[in-house]
């Protein structure tokens, strides 16, 4: 969440930051107001508290000195304080939900060099890979979900049949491909972050710290009985893991990367892209996550980007990296790029990664902070997070783009020792 001390010292100027993100100025007016309210509920708890500890030493004073009638006149006075104490304590904590409520709410403040715009129109497109277009041959402008079906690889039918629409089932090389996608990703990224398995069902808290709740409740899955969210994304567990603790600095950054399933209900995406893999409720994806200082941010963020995008390169993905625009980023980044590939048989470029700078949102939210190597006070975390990549729609990618004339499918080389050296599904 955002530092409340920037609506109290300059409201203005949080107004036009955080209006580029589309949030209306009577927000931050309310937010504004309800801090003066939790502010003065406060100070009048602290009052009473520190009058009915006075009282108290008047109490003793006052036995000590003989003076039973005065005792037991303070001692009323003390117990008319403490009735009106709970009252206070209780409307205290009232308004400061009311301002926590509303500060979870609010966005992350966007980078200076985000660009300005409101919807996915506004992005600007930073870099492609390669430089000019390709050509694609008739027979790669062929759907992945009419590849997967005549090769036996992709069952979306029997998905739907097994768990409901927009739940894919691979088969076969399709399954064995998904795997190869993995493992391959978890070796290249091993040589610097460390591989985490973390578990897939986390607390509400946990799902808090990163934003997702409370403002994203309809798009996550619920298990009521034990109060659990099913994961949307491995960085909702890799930011809570140091939920809470203090680091050092000499412990920065901290690096990791994890394979999970994800869970998404998609909540409003009816009828929009849901063939195939374009939007699906599970898919699998190996994250990118990184705490470091806010000085080590910038060239974590581009190591970051460089790393999905060589992926993309190994897998001979046609791509294009997209800063997107201030209205049109996730509640907690502070900037983001996400990176499309194109898929030729749906003709469409396919997000398959986002990568995102949340400065100290997050961590503000999780507390969590880190220890300057030359003494201080402690300092909040910056964290970083990006996928490397996520499954679904680059497997449409691989099996459109490397789609041959006779109806086979011809995968990249990288993935030749994760398949047994057979590069072919036919």
């Amino acid at each position: 969440m955002i530092d409340i001390r920037q609506a109290r010292e300059n409201p203005d100027k949080l107004k036009a930051t955080l209006g580029r993100r589309g949030v209306p100025t009577e927000d931050i007016d309310k937010l504004v107001a309800f801090d003066l309210q939790a502010r003065e509920a406060l100070g009048k708890r602290d009052n009473t508290r520190a009058l009915i500890k006075d009282l108290s030493r008047q109490v003793a004073e006052a036995r000590r000195g003989g003076d039973s009638a005065r005792a037991d006149e303070l001692m009323n006075s003390s117990r008319e304080a403490g009735e009106r104490l709970k009252e206070e304590e209780e409307a205290a904590d009232r308004a400061l939900e009311q301002v926590r409520s509303l500060l979870l709410m609010m966005p992350n403040i966007p980078a200076d060099d985000v660009p300005e715009g409101i919807g996915s129109e506004d992005n600007v497109v930073k870099d492609r890979w390669p430089t000019e277009e390709r050509t694609y041959q008739q027979y790669q402008r062929v759907p992945h979900w009419d590849i997967g079906r005549e090769l036996g690889i992709l069952d979306m039918e029997r998905g739907a049949k097994l768990s409901g629409s927009m739940f894919p089932l691979y088969r076969g090389k399709g399954a064995k491909l998904l795997r190869a996608l993995t493992s391959m990703a978890l070796d290249h990224h091993g040589d610097k972050f460390e591989e985490i398995r973390p578990p897939t069902f986390v607390k509400t808290e946990t799902m808090i710290s990163t934003g997702h709740l409370p403002k994203f409740a309809d798009d996550a899955y619920h298990l009521e009985r034990d109060d659990l969210w099913a994961i949307p994304t491995a960085e909702v567990p890799l930011t809570s893991m140091f939920r809470s603790e203090i680091l050092a600095e000499d412990d920065l950054p901290v690096c990791l990367t994890a394979y999970t399933p994800c869970f998404r209900r998609e909540a409003g995406s009816a009828g929009r892209d849901t063939r195939g893999l374009l939007r699906v409720h599970e898919f699998d994806k190996v994250e990118l996550f990184a705490y470091t200082t806010p000085e080590q941010a910038e060239e974590m963020f581009q190591t970051m980007v460089a790393r999905a995008r060589e992926l993309l390169k190994l897998l001979d993905l046609e791509h294009r990296v997209l800063a997107l625009c201030a209205g049109d980023m996730g509640i907690s980044a502070a900037r983001t790029y996400d990176l499309e590939v194109y898929a030729p048989g749906c003709d469409q470029w396919l997000e398959v990664s986002s990568i995102s700078w949340c400065s100290d949102y997050q961590a503000r939210r999780a507390n969590i902070r880190y220890k300057p190597r030359d003494g201080g006070s402690t300092q909040l975390v910056h964290t970083l997070n990006g996928s490397a990549l996520a499954w679904a729609r680059i497997w449409a990618a691989l099996v459109e783009t490397g789609r041959q004339e006779d109806g086979s499918v011809k995968l990249p080389d990288v993935l030749s020792a994760y398949l047994g050296g057979d590069l072919t599904i036919h």
